[in-house]
């Protein structure tokens, strides 16, 4: 992928965030039958609808991709059908409406609930535990991606060189709790039933209108005391998580495979700040001091399976700046990297 000096609006951002790379080209290859992604509608499904669409058409194979979301927004469905994607508007805990659904061999999880979890707790652990136990059932002939986080670690010591996959989770927090409950969800099942599974433990994609650099830009952009309680974050762009989706049906396993999937650096918040001070000509004030503990994933494992992400955390930077400077479109969602207490 050539790298541009800036992304100039949605449509390049998009050509961006979906272009295969030759990982995903012979994934797609050797993958065999459709792909059905749950939760197409979020903020990743879309790119990773087109990627995958492109990826396929890469291959040279014929395999449909199936999107299925709650209810669309916008135009987001049509958009959708205009690439070729099979969409359906189904509620999952519904059971009569899942099991309308097509059986497709191969399975993305992305249905989940984090913002708004705290107040609205039972909902956050049907969507995000009982759910996956339903699915894990249900597609129990499948290959399964389940998209996680890696908050179910816990905040570990910076010195420890970040949590991998070998890590007992120690979740703190409501959100926490029922993400590691989809985990087990589909572990059991996988082992009960064969059924080939990888647990995609993500922290933090990151692209122009949404993610933990996005979030300190317009902080800094808008003049605002950046909190450096959570002094330090690891992120990777939306674009190599989408790729590293296609390629992670190749490593499913029973019993399910656990794949940790982050940038190869811890980030300074304090640095990231400033250097977006520097780029925007803004002034950067800080309150608080940096904890000796944060949420840290070690993606070592992804790293030697696949290679490291395309895009490096400069480049992310200076084109972020750079888009929120000339008032770029945000979906207005934070990440809350900051949240230190499980509460979101």
């Amino acid at each position: 992928m050539t790298m541009p000096e800036r992304i100039e609006n949605i449509q390049q951002l998009e050509d961006m965030l979906s272009e295969p790379t030759p990982g995903a080209v012979e994934a797609m290859k050797q993958l065999d039958g459709d792909i059905m992604i749950l939760g197409v509608g979020g903020k990743i499904g879309p790119s990773l609808a087109r990627m995958t669409i492109r990826a396929i058409a890469a291959s040279g194979k014929k395999r449909k991709l199936i999107g299925v979301e709650r209810a669309f927004q916008g135009n987001a469905k049509q958009e959708l059908d205009d690439l070729g994607v099979e969409t359906i508007e189904a509620d999952l805990l519904d059971q009569d409406q899942l099991d309308a659904l097509p059986q497709a061999k191969n399975i993305v999880f992305m249905a989940g609930m984090k913002f708004g979890s705290t107040g609205n707790e039972p909902l956050t652990w049907a969507i995000n535990t009982f759910l996956p136990g339903v699915v894990g059932r249900h597609f129990s002939n499948s290959r399964i991606i389940s998209f996680g986080s890696g908050n179910i670690y816990g905040l570990v010591p910076i010195s420890q060189g970040g949590s991998d996959e070998s890590q007992t989770p120690n979740p703190f927090g409501e959100y926490a709790g029922s993400c590691f409950g989809r985990e087990r969800m589909f572990e059991h099942f996988s082992i009960v039933n064969g059924t080939p599974v990888t647990l995609f433990r993500l922290n933090y994609a990151v692209e122009m209108r949404y993610g933990v650099l996005v979030d300190i830009a317009q902080q800094v952009h808008n003049g605002e005391t950046i909190n450096l309680a959570m002094g330090n974050v690891n992120v990777i762009w939306q674009g190599d998580v989408n790729a590293l989706v296609l390629q992670s049906f190749g490593v499913a396993a029973s019993p399910a495979f656990i794949l940790n999937v982050a940038g190869p650096e811890l980030l300074s918040l304090r640095k990231v700040a400033t250097m977006y001070g520097q780029l925007m000509g803004k002034e950067v004030t800080f309150e608080g001091e940096e904890a000796n503990d944060v949420l840290y994933s070690n993606a070592q494992t992804c790293h030697r399976l696949f290679g490291y992400p395309r895009v490096g955390v400069q480049q992310m930077v200076h084109w972020i700046a750079d888009w929120v400077s000339r008032g770029g479109e945000s979906l207005g969602k934070p990440s809350h990297f900051e949240v230190r207490d499980g509460k979101f």
